[in-house]
């Protein structure tokens, strides 16, 4: 049963990205679920979501948008969280 959902707004962020995902699939607490809001980015930050979707799909889940902002990439995140508590990722 997932415990907390964590919320990740992605917009070409392949320089962060693999340091960001790397610290949420070496967490030691069960039951995480991160959602990863790829808000249209351009660079190779799909890429990067999708091979971290493939491999951990226990872990990672993918939503793909256009370009709209942070606040409408964790609007739907919200809209996709099983839990009542997320954590957002900046």
């Amino acid at each position: 049963m997932e415990k907390v959902n964590i919320i990740i707004p992605i917009y070409n962020s392949e320089e962060y990205l693999f340091k960001c995902l790397d610290s949420i699939k070496n967490q030691t607490l069960n039951g995480i679920k991160a959602i990863l809001v790829n808000d249209g980015s351009t660079d190779s930050s799909e890429k990067i979501i999708d091979e971290y979707v493939s491999t951990y799909p226990n872990i990672f889940e993918k939503i793909n948008k256009e370009n709209e902002g942070q606040a409408t990439a964790r609007n739907l995140g919200l809209e996709k969280a099983t839990r009542r508590i997320c954590y957002f990722h900046r």
